[in-house]
């Protein structure tokens, strides 16, 4: 019912509208009029011009008596038009909506070959002309509210004799049409108003969206900061400025930073275009750039672009940021406490009355994993398929959080799908347990941290890292794989190529833009031959090896406060940094297994559908080599007995041993093969 009366409301503001428009251009025409009877030599006598221009005005001003403006005099307030200015908008407008207004411009000119408007008939026919109208910092041409076109192809020739023509968003505008300009079409994406997306905030995000509202209302329009929301909680920030959008009354548009044109003359027109819009469609702008790279050939352009638009824009960004001389006002964003997430799940778990107590036990292991946002929360809630059997809940919202989490860590490092178990891990008990403690401490860190207070006692060192040192085939990754395993975890490795670089403070960041990713899942992050990346500091000769040390330093840092679990592997412990071992919390020395574990390895490394003829794993066990060349000869001697159609037996195990110590330039002995 609102609706209807609200769209009848607007009826009759356009018809009115409609009619305050053609009263306006009819004392524009005029004025024209008046000018070509000069030009003609027609006697006019004064009063009778006076009379008609009045009587007109008087028409104009019976047409805008309606509740709101007319959208010529709102255009003029919102643009600081003079009453010359608003003549030659009008007169640009004419030539678009009335065909009669060609004929009175060329004859207003003396000239058949200028049926167009320009500023010199402009400046002869109407009252109060001034020269300044025509500079383009005045609000005409600044606005691009007119458009000066070349006369006769010629661009050069003088600005009083060429084409004017009103810009096409404008004219619209004067209609009483709203539609986005469309140059900006393929450059904004609107964010349509969504009342859920208030149910997706918490009470502190809606506070900080007030606050964020409270700025820009508190601020001239030509200096309005820019809202930028950092923190570990982005993910929210688009609700958060929708919210602050709906509260000022402003529709809000995102802009993606790769779309922004890179020319300069291009750049400054977008920029023109954007204030103009958001003047006049009521427009708040939203741009994400926690993910764009700083040395992009976007980052200058999006500089400048920040810096130079005086328009209402929400910057999203992890990290703080400054835009050259526009103020800007930081607002961080930070996923509730887990006390409060674990609130939050209950809330939202309330649709089904039993759930909350049966998982009661279990909710405090969701939180203290997973630091989500209250949409998130919702979105997991949503996703889960909760009509299965009542054992089946906790696991499904186990897994729909980890789906959940992996977001932008999916494309910085290669998830692993953990296969191995404890019964598949060969190494002496001391390591075992070991391992078993890593899992306790992740299992556990919640009610360590937090309820038993050793949080409050300050956030450094509550990270968990282990290293794991041995030689290569070991077994490392496969105690990372099960220990992912036992936790539900995801398993990442960090591809060390794409982390190290040689430009200077680029390592630094990709480990930031990393840790900031695992963060929200609390990921394994597993770190293969670590020492090609975290060696030992050197002395400091130049400034790489000073930037050198502060990555290492770095990486120290962010270790001790990650809240997930950072495994290190490396094949030589003695190349890694003093200062480094001595922060993390486990050291695992794998072995070179012995002829008891290299048995224990033959037997349990054919899967059980592997046809085996005649294989003897005590034999097999005098080849001295580690796991992980013992899976290379298992698997080679599998395809060369499949090639055969035959069963895997010794004499291919044999041919694939010898392959192996071929790849690792070793030659198998008389004792390793008396078979």
């Amino acid at each position: 019912m609102a609706e209807t009366s609200e769209k009848k409301g607007h009826d009759v503001w356009l018809v009115a509208n409609q009619r305050a428009l053609s009263a306006a251009l009819a004392i524009t025409r005029e004025h024209l009029r008046i000018q070509a009877a000069r030009v003609n030599g027609e006697p006019l006598a004064d009063e009778s011009v006076a009379d008609k221009l009045a009587s007109l005005q008087m028409e104009y001003g019976d047409s805008i008596e309606i509740a709101a403006l007319p959208a010529l005099e709102a255009l003029c307030a919102l643009f600081g038009l003079s009453e010359f200015e608003r003549n030659v908008l009008l007169m640009c407008a004419g030539m678009e909506l009335q065909a009669s207004f060609a004929s009175v411009c060329a004859e207003a000119q003396g000239n058949a070959q200028t049926p167009y408007p320009t500023f010199g008939l402009a400046l002869a026919a109407f009252p109060e002309a001034h020269w300044s109208a025509l500079a383009p910092n005045a609000p005409l041409r600044y606005w691009r509210l007119i458009e000066l076109a070349a006369s006769g192809g010629l661009a050069s020739a003088p600005i009083t004799t060429r084409p004017l023509r009103i810009d096409e968003r404008i004219l619209h505008c004067l209609c009483g049409i709203s539609c986005l300009d469309e140059r900006l079409l393929n450059l904004f994406k609107p964010i349509p108003p969504d009342k859920v997306s208030e149910s997706r905030l918490t009470k502190t995000d809606k506070e900080t969206a007030l606050r964020a509202a409270l700025v820009w209302s508190q601020s001239p329009r030509h200096l309005l900061p820019a809202i930028v929301f950092c923190g570990s909680a982005t993910r929210s920030a688009r609700d958060v400025a929708l919210y602050a959008s709906e509260k000022l009354e402003l529709k809000l548009y995102e802009i993606s930073p790769q779309r922004l044109p890179s020319n300069h003359a291009e750049l400054e027109t977008f920029i023109r275009l954007c204030e103009r819009e958001s003047a006049l469609g009521g427009i708040a702008l939203l741009v994400e750039i926690e993910n764009e790279p700083d040395e992009s050939r976007f980052s200058a352009t999006l500089k400048d672009f920040l810096e130079q638009t005086r328009c209402p824009i929400f910057v999203v960004s992890r990290e703080r940021r400054r835009f050259g001389s526009r103020e800007s006002v930081c607002f961080e964003l930070h996923a509730p406490p887990a006390q409060q997430q674990r609130e939050l799940w209950q809330m939202v778990l309330a649709g089904k009355p039993e759930l909350p107590e049966l998982l009661d036990g279990q909710l405090d292991d969701l939180t203290s994993q997973f630091n989500l946002t209250l949409a998130e929360i919702i979105s997991i809630a949503g996703e889960t398929a909760l009509q299965t059997e009542e054992t089946d809940w906790f696991a499904k919202l186990w897994d729909a959080c980890r789906r959940h989490a992996r977001g932008r860590l999916e494309t910085l490092a290669q998830r692993i799908a953990p296969a191995a178990s404890w019964d598949d891990l060969i190494l002496p008990a001391a390591q075992k347990e070991t391992l078993r403690s890593i899992a306790t401490h992740v299992r556990q860190r919640a009610k360590v941290y937090d309820q038993w207070g050793f949080a409050g006692k300050g956030s450094r060192g509550l990270g968990i890292s282990a290293l794991f040192a041995g030689a290569s085939g070991t077994g490392k990754t496969m105690a990372a794989e099960v220990l992912a395993q036992e936790l539900r975890l995801d398993l990442y490795r960090i591809d060390l190529s794409a982390v190290v670089s040689k430009y200077i403070g680029e390592t630094e960041k990709n480990l930031r833009q990393l840790f900031d990713a695992a963060e929200m899942g609390g990921a394994i992050l597993l770190f293969d031959e670590a020492d090609a990346l975290f060696g030992k500091r050197s002395e400091v000769k130049d400034s790489h090896d000073r930037y050198a040390n502060i990555e290492v330093s770095y990486l120290l840092q962010r270790m001790e406060s990650y809240r997930g679990l950072a495994i290190l592997t490396t094949n030589l412990k003695s190349a890694l940094d003093s200062a480094f071992l001595r922060r993390l919390r486990f050291v695992v020395q794998f072995p070179f297994p012995d002829a008891a574990d290299r048995e224990a390895i033959w037997r349990g490394i054919f899967p059980k559908e592997t046809p085996l003829n005649g294989v003897d794993f005590g034999k097999l066990a005098q080849l001295n080599v580690a796991g992980g060349n013992i899976r290379n000869i298992a698997m080679n001697a599998a395809f060369l007995a499949a090639d055969v159609d035959g069963k895997v037996g010794m004499t291919q195990l044999l041919q694939a041993a010898q392959g192996e110590y071929a790849k690792m330039e070793k030659t198998i002995t008389e004792a390793e093969i008396m078979w």
